[in-house]
C-alpha cells in the first residue's frame, strides 16, 4: 500500500530475558520513550494499534491486550485496535496504523508491539509457535519434517521439534538443506550469517545477545536441527517497540523536520501458488518497489526476518538484492556487513537483537528510522537514505502466511 505518513518517534526496551515483568510492564517503556521522542505527550495520541502474538498462551491475557498495557501508562478513551497476526503482528499493526494516517482519518496515531515469551514453563512458549500453522494438518507436518530429515540423512533434526525447540527450526532447516542441494551454499555460508549479526549487534545495547562471535565459533555450536546450530536460531524473547506516526500536516505543523516519511508498507498472505511461482516475499517486494519508485539497487539499509541463518540469505534472494541462489555469495563477499554495498540487520537481527515475536516488525522500524535520522552510533551507515525492512509470520503450506514489506525515506 503506497503511504504518506511519517515516523515522528521511536521507543524500544532492551530485549531478553526478563521473568521479572510482565506484559505491561515490559510495553511502558517503550510506549513513554516513543511519544517523548515524538515532543508529544499522552493526549496527543488519536488511536493506537497493538501487536501481539501469543500472550493468551502464554500469560493467559487474551481479548484487551492492547488496552491492558496503553492504560497502564495512562492511554485511554482513544480507540485501541488489537493485532495478532504471528511473528508479523507488529509490521501489521504499523500497516494499519499508517494506512489510517494516510486515509487522513488520525493526525496522531501509536504502533506497538508487546511480547512476553519467557516462562517458567518452557512449553507455553513453543505452543506459541506450534500455533502459528494450520493445526488441523499438524500430523502431516510433523511426518513430512521427519520424512525430509531421515532422507537427507540429518538425525538431530529426526525428533524433539514443538517439544524442545520450536518447529519453525525445522522448518527452516529443510528449507536450509533444500538451498544447499539446489544452489551449493555452504554451511560456512549459514554461519556467516549469524558471525555478521553477531558483530553488529556487539554494538546494540537493547540487542539480547551482544557476544561477537566468529564463523568458527558458530559452526561448533549445539547442533539443533541439521544444519543449524544454536546461533543460527533465532531465540524467544521478551520485549516491546513502539512507534508514533503522523500526518504530512501534522508534520509541518509542529516542524518536525526529522520525521522519516513511509513510502510503502505491502502486507499480503501467503496462497496455494503453482510450482515455481514467486512467492509472497517476492510478491510484496515488488509492491514496495512498485509503489515507491525505488529498486533494490537504491537501498542504504535492510531489517529483514533472519529468524534463522538461513532465512536471511534466502530473503536476499526474495527481496531481489542478488538473484535466485546468489544469496551466500552476499555474506561471502562481505556486502550486507557494515562496511558493505547494502548492510543487513544493523542490529543484530532476530539472531542476536532477539525475537519477541509481536514486537519485531516495529523494532525494525525502529533500527531504520534511528539510521535514517544519523542516530545509530557505532552501527550507523554512512549517508543512510533509503531502507527497507522485512517481517514474515507464520508457515501455511510451502510460504509465510504473513509477510509485510515497509520502505522508509529519510
Amino acid at each position: 500500500m503506497r503511504m504518506n505518513a511519517y515516523v515522528a518517534g521511536v521507543g524500544m526496551t532492551p530485549f531478553g530475558k526478563h521473568m521479572d515483568k510482565g506484559l505491561k510492564a515490559i510495553g511502558a517503556g517503550a510506549v513513554t520513550d516513543a511519544i517523548r521522542d515524538a515532543g508529544l505527550t499522552n493526549k496527543d495520541i488519536e488511536a493506537a494499534w497493538v501487536g501481539n502474538a501469543a500472550a493468551g498462551l502464554v500469560t493467559g491475557q487474551e481479548c484487551i491486550r492492547g488496552q491492558v498495557v496503553l492504560r497502564n501508562v495512562g492511554i485511554g478513551q482513544i480507540p485501541v485496535i488489537n493485532v495478532e497476526n504471528a511473528c508479523a503482528s507488529a509490521s501489521t499493526a504499523f500497516n494499519q496504523a499508517c494506512a489510517m494516517v494516510t486515509a487522513g482519518l488520525y493526525d496522531i496515531v501509536l504502533a506497538v508491539g508487546v511480547e512476553k515469551l519467557y516462562d517458567e514453563d518452557k512449553r507455553k512458549s513453543f505452543a506459541a509457535f506450534s500455533g502459528a500453522v494450520d493445526v488441523e494438518a499438524m500430523v502431516e507436518i510433523m511426518a513430512n519434517l521427519k520424512k525430509n530429515a531421515e532422507k537427507s540423512g540429518a538425525k538431530k533434526a529426526t525428533g524433539g521439534a514443538g517439544e524442545n525447540r520450536s518447529m519453525f527450526m525445522d522448518i527452516y532447516a529443510s528449507a536450509a538443506r533444500s538451498h544447499m542441494e539446489a544452489y551449493g551454499t555452504t554451511v560456512e555460508q549459514f554461519a556467516g550469517v549469524s558471525a555478521k549479526n553477531s558483530f553488529h549487534g556487539s554494538m546494540n545495547v537493547r540487542a539480547q545477545f551482544r557476544e561477537a562471535l566468529s564463523v568458527e565459533e558458530v559452526l561448533a555450536s549445539p547442533m539443533i536441527a541439521e544444519p543449524l546450530t544454536r546461533p543460527m536460531c533465532s531465540p524467544i524473547g521478551d520485549g516491546a517497540a513502539a512507534v508514533v506516526i503522523v500526518s504530512e500536516a501534522k508534520k509541518k505543523q509542529l516542524g518536525l523536520s526529522d520525521a522519516v516519511k513511509v513510502r510503502s508498507c505491502a502486507l499480503h498472505s501467503g496462497w496455494d501458488r503453482r510450482a515455481g511461482e514467486a512467492g509472497v516475499a517476492e510478491f510484496a517486494a515488488a509492491k514496495a518497489y512498485e509503489e515507491t519508485g525505488y529498486g533494490p539497487e537504491d537501498l542504504s539499509v535492510v531489517e529483514l526476518h533472519d529468524a534463522s541463518a538461513p532465512a536471511e540469505i534466502m530473503a536476499y534472494e526474495s527481496l531481489q538484492l542478488c538473484a535466485k541462489g546468489d544469496g551466500g555469495k552476499l555474506i561471502s563477499d562481505g556486502t550486507t556487513r557494515l562496511g558493505g554495498r547494502l548492510p543487513v540487520n544493523t542490529s543484530g537481527g532476530l539472531l542476536r537483537k532477539g525475537h519477541p515475536v509481536g514486537a519485531t516488525g516495529i523494532a525494525q522500524i525502529v533500527e531504520l528510522t534511528e539510521q535514517l535520522q544519523g542516530r545509530a552510533g557505532k552501527r550507523q551507515v554512512e549517508g543512510a537514505r533509503i531502507a527497507l525492512a522485512h517481517n514474515g509470520g507464520g508457515s501455511l503450506g510451502s510460504d509465510a502466511a504473513a509477510l509485510c514489506v515497509s520502505i522508509l525515506e529519510k
